[in-house]
């Protein structure tokens, strides 16, 4: 398994309301679910108009059904190669 960043251009994504961060997250949740192949959603970051992701899928073509399915934007997909934090200066 690989783990990705996807980017979500979403204008106004900063000012969504809980309700509507939530919906997403159901959807989310409940797409991987209906799958039926191994994939998992780490995590996102909201910025005022975009959503990073982090998932953990076989493949870039995993991720982009998981959206089309979802209903949800993908701009970029980016394998993550490496990762680094304070701990790696050490």
């Amino acid at each position: 398994m690989k783990k990705f960043i996807v980017e979500r251009k979403l204008p106004g994504a900063g000012n969504m309301t809980a309700r509507e961060l939530k919906d997403i997250s159901k959807t989310t949740v409940e797409v991987i679910s209906a799958l039926g192949k191994p994939y998992s959603w780490v995590q996102s970051f909201v910025t005022d108009d975009k959503i990073y992701c982090i998932h953990i899928a076989e493949n870039k073509d995993d991720i982009r059904h998981h959206a089309k399915s979802g209903n949800l934007p993908i701009n970029t997909i980016e394998e993550i190669k490496q990762i680094i934090d304070p701990a790696t200066a050490g």
